[in-house]
């Protein structure tokens, strides 16, 4: 009954949604390469579920405006993701050598930033309409087990800090 309940608490705080992955499928693995604080090393979705939820929010330009104000947005929340037991990983298109300068300027050292290949794109169904070679910007929230849990996908980046933290904030 409890699961029931916090399923319907976080699908209520979903809004509809373009990406494709529903509340309760299992999340693509995948192993890609990222940077923390300008480091580069290899991200694997599931070794990070080891550690708890995880918080998979797609952008789709380093150093755009809006991809900044969202970095920098979740930069500031990361301890209170921390304190509720999730990671928090983005993922953009953008080369490696962007996204080492884009972990240290705008995440601020926070928390992780990976390329999303051609097939994590797909997989994700997070390919930008307008160019398909960028991901849009769709945050989910993957629980331990492996399901997404709460999916928001909407180019304003305004809210998407707010809604993943409440429905991590859920999970427990």
């Amino acid at each position: 009954m409890r699961k029931l309940l916090i399923g319907l608490t976080l699908a209520a705080l979903a809004v509809p949604s373009s990406a494709a992955l529903p509340v309760g499928a299992k999340a693509p693995d995948f192993t890609t390469t990222g940077a923390r604080a300008g480091k580069p090393f290899k991200l694997n979705l599931n070794e990070q579920l080891r550690n708890g939820p995880v918080v998979l929010y797609f952008f789709p330009k380093a150093f755009t405006e809006g991809c900044t104000l969202e970095a920098r947005a979740f930069s500031e929340a990361n301890a209170e993701f921390r304190k509720a037991g999730a990671r928090v990983i983005g993922m953009s298109a953008d080369d490696l050598s962007t996204l080492q300068k884009f972990s240290v300027e705008e995440c601020r050292n926070a928390f992780p930033v990976a390329t999303a290949n051609p097939a994590v794109i797909r997989a994700y169904e997070v390919a930008l309409k307008q160019k398909p070679e960028l991901t849009s910007r769709t945050s989910y929230v993957i629980d331990r087990d492996g399901r997404v849990a709460f999916v928001h996908s909407d180019m304003n980046w305004s809210e998407h800090v707010q809604r993943t933290l409440a429905a991590v904030k859920a999970l427990k």
